[in-house]
């Protein structure tokens, strides 16, 4: 008998395509919601053909954030039992740290907008003075964009500082960042399944009135001195108004989105990356391993990346092609 596949997922929403998709193939298959779950470490039988991992770090804003640290004990459960898991330990450890994201794009030789990492928040005025204003203070674990704020002045973080304004988020631990201007008006995501570029968009802010920051899409109210920001979500984009459009990336940086994929294990994930408009560089910012494809993805990118990764499940289990 065949074993299902499990769907490791926490989101209401973002899933429904997936599971329809996986009907349509008449894949048997197990919704294991994160939020409430529970494993017997004891119990060495795989129940499961192969884990998809599409746990959010953004969990904790639905009321679901235990299911981020419990993720860690479940799939590396799972490795060990012998199931595979699409987007495993490795990929789930880089997804769920910003600060392990940057030490891998260092260690790829790769640029990133200059930042300070920091675990409390007497911390953030000194990293503050090493770096050029405006900065955003970003959560480690951030997930949508949440706790994000971004400060125009030294004053402005010293009083914030001094108010306790800042939450650095449920691991306490944060990035002091340089807010970035970025050229063109967009930030560019770079989509790869099983380790290869499988589409690129570029997301457009909508309205004068909006900047972006390094992993953020923001809305900039107009005498600012501190302002949350927070960013798009891919599957709302469209709906929301932000103009979304299919590029193709020149081939140094697909080279460069493979390397990282591959260096932190990532199965399937998009990464993200701007260009400085000061001086041209092309800075990566963001490392999704547990996001999801961009909504009305038919029309925007031509083609429905659903199928491909359902796809790509298939090769771990012993069904016929569709």
């Amino acid at each position: 008998m065949q074993l299902p596949i499990g769907i490791f997922y926490e989101h209401p929403e973002w899933f429904k395509k997936l599971f329809a998709t996986l009907e349509s193939y008449q894949l048997p298959y197990e919704k294991l919601h994160a939020g409430f779950h529970q494993f017997d470490p004891l119990q060495t039988k795989p129940k499961y053909s192969v884990v998809l991992n599409r746990v959010s770090s953004s969990s904790y804003l639905r009321g679901h954030g235990q299911s981020i640290f419990y993720a860690k004990g479940f799939i590396s459960y799972l490795e060990q039992i012998g199931v595979p898991v699409i987007n495993g330990s490795k990929a789930t450890e880089i997804e769920t740290s910003k600060a392990l994201q940057l030490l891998l794009l260092s260690r790829l030789g790769l640029k990133f907008p200059k930042s300070i990492v920091v675990n409390h928040t007497n911390q953030l005025v000194s990293a503050a003075k090493q770096l050029q204003f405006p900065i955003a203070v970003k959560p480690n674990i951030g997930g949508a964009g949440a706790g994000v704020i971004k400060f125009n002045s030294l004053s402005a973080l010293e009083e914030a500082v001094e108010n306790n304004a800042i939450d650095l988020g449920i691991d306490q631990t944060a990035l002091v960042q340089e807010f970035i201007p970025v050229r063109g008006g967009h930030i560019n995501r770079v989509e790869t399944l099983n380790g290869k570029f499988l589409y690129a968009i570029k997301v457009f802010t909508s309205g004068e009135s909006f900047n972006l920051c390094p992993a953020e899409i923001c809305a900039v109210p107009e005498k600012p001195a501190v302002e949350e920001i927070g960013e798009v979500c891919l599957t709302t984009a469209v709906k929301k108004g932000f103009k979304v459009e299919a590029f193709t990336p020149p081939a140094h940086i697909t080279q460069a989105v493979e390397r990282i994929v591959a260096e932190a294990k990532i199965n399937v994930g998009g990464i993200e990356y701007l260009v400085d408009d000061r001086n041209g560089d092309e800075l990566f910012y963001d490392i999704n391993a547990l996001s999801n494809f961009i909504a009305d993805a038919e029309n925007v990118v031509g083609f429905d990346p659903f199928v491909n990764l359902v796809e790509y499940i298939k090769t771990f289990t012993n069904t016929k092609t569709h």
